[in-house]
């Protein structure tokens, strides 16, 4: 079976994942890889990321990701509970 020439090819993009804030060599790439779509919020440790839905704030252990679309997503990482 072909692929349509139309049909876009879904592909996850990259991916960065938001060190700790003990981590200035991760913070140094993040702000790199993010360049302009990044700010500092008043949160320590975190970092606001442009997306297509407006800002939203990442914390160390969420994933960063930029689709193939060149837009920026937070994948937000949520703690285990213990049952």
């Amino acid at each position: 079976m072909s692929r349509s020439s139309s049909q876009q090819r879904f592909d996850h993009g990259a991916a960065l994942r938001v060190p700790s804030a003990a981590d200035p060599r991760g913070w140094r790439a993040l702000w790199a890889w993010l360049g302009d779509a990044a700010r500092a919020p008043d949160e320590a440790g975190a970092v606001q990321v442009r997306t297509a839905d407006g800002f939203k704030v990442a914390r160390p252990g969420d994933w960063i990701v930029l689709s193939v679309s060149g837009a920026f997503h937070v994948a937000r990482v949520t703690p285990m509970l213990d049952a």
